[in-house]
């Protein structure tokens, strides 16, 4: 769907979205994420929300550009907290051109990335970049960092993956796959990288890009009850 097809269907629904809690409804945010697992894991938590996507005049990759010396730590919280300040503008902006459609409202960013030792594993550049990551990946334990950010309030969480020793067949098949595009470390935990994992300390929402705990943590203070 076109991004401007998103942003009206966005709109519309936040309009409902701040009527219902108007009239006593429960409360609502917007998801400034296109993540479709962020989606389904703030379903999971019952909590109603609208997406508040980049627009094509926004540069939202530059965002998550690395900075020489920078721990995954500080960077997967810099990047959150800069996400979650451009979002504050793209809603501003957008409830002056027309606020009715796009009522204010809080807002939630994350941003996840995975790390082996201090080396940051982004979302791979193409094919070659994701065999190469998965192959760094295999039979390690890294670390996997997820941030989030709401009405100005940040959160982390840290959880350690241990996989076992990958061929090279499965890493090509895996990449094959499509999977590993769009995703921190060329994986996705949901997926077929699961039958590689022998073992998860921390949050498995976390890795999937959303710590189900912390997120709730950050949201009782306005007005969601879990």
């Amino acid at each position: 769907m076109p991004e401007h097809d998103h942003s009206a269907a966005a709109s519309h629904l936040a309009t409902g979205l701040a009527q219902a809690h108007a009239e006593g409804g429960a409360p609502w945010l917007y998801l400034a994420s296109q993540s479709p697992r962020r989606r389904q894991l703030l379903d999971q938590l019952g909590v109603r929300h609208a997406l508040l996507l980049p627009g094509d005049d926004e540069d939202a990759e530059a965002l998550e550009a690395e900075r020489p010396g920078e721990s995954p730590e500080d960077y997967v919280q810099r990047v959150t907290q800069a996400k979650w300040r451009a979002s504050i503008e793209r809603l501003q902006a957008r409830a002056f051109r027309d606020p009715e459609a796009w009522p204010m409202g809080p807002i939630l960013c994350a941003d996840t990335t995975v790390a082996l030792g201090s080396t940051i594993l982004g979302k791979p550049a193409d094919a070659a970049d994701a065999e190469r990551m998965l192959r760094a990946l295999s039979g390690q334990t890294h670390r996997v960092l997820t941030a989030v950010c709401v009405h100005g309030r940040l959160s982390m969480s840290t959880s350690h993956v241990q996989w076992r020793p990958l061929e090279d067949a499965e890493i090509t098949r895996y990449v094959a796959s499509g999977e590993p595009f769009g995703k921190a470390g060329a994986y996705a935990i949901q997926g077929r990288s699961g039958a590689w994992t022998r073992h998860i300390d921390g949050s498995y929402s976390g890795i999937m890009g959303l710590p189900l705990f912390d997120t709730a943590e950050l949201l009782k203070p306005l007005g969601w009850a879990f």
